[in-house]
């Protein structure tokens, strides 16, 4: 029972970024500022992997080594979808704008985790992830639990 707990106030420290946080370091997602074509390493061009990805330049270095961690630590085959990272949009549900507006959040595996349901990642695919910089959606509460979903920790 104190695991529990003690999970739940850890996560309630922790401050996830804002779509205002991203509206003011980035400027109107309309604007598309820092966004670049990432041509993705040609040694991380593993499975389902992107060859090339249209994101914000501040998710690429997180995101290589997310990638890296996929593979040094195999699994890589987990990952069955790349289901996008740019995609200017408010949140399901909400009239707040998805981190996505400004290519700093991608989703995998999106078939299988869906809004409000159980994720299916593993815990080890999970922390290849969290250990590169990203805050995932499964650990989010409630019918908000997203775990297709992770965005940058930090920006």
């Amino acid at each position: 029972m104190y695991l529990i707990i003690h999970k739940i106030n850890i996560l309630k420290k922790i401050k996830m970024i804002t779509s205002q946080q991203a509206l003011k370091k980035y400027g109107n997602p309309e604007l598309e500022n820092n966004m670049i074509l990432w041509d993705i390493p040609t040694e991380l061009e593993i499975g389902v992997i992107p060859k090339k990805l249209y994101c914000n330049k501040d998710i690429v270095k997180p995101l290589e080594i997310a990638f890296k961690n996929l593979i040094s630590r195999n699994k890589v085959t987990e990952l069955k979808t790349f289901d996008g990272c740019f995609n200017i949009r408010k949140k399901r549900g909400l009239s707040s704008m998805s981190l996505h507006s400004w290519g700093i959040a991608i989703d995998v595996n999106a078939a299988w985790n869906g809004l409000g349901k159980k994720p299916t990642l593993s815990k080890e695919f999970v922390d290849c992830f969290k250990d590169a910089g990203f805050e995932w959606g499964g650990d989010w509460s409630g019918s908000r639990v997203d775990g297709m979903h992770f965005q940058l920790s930090k920006i």
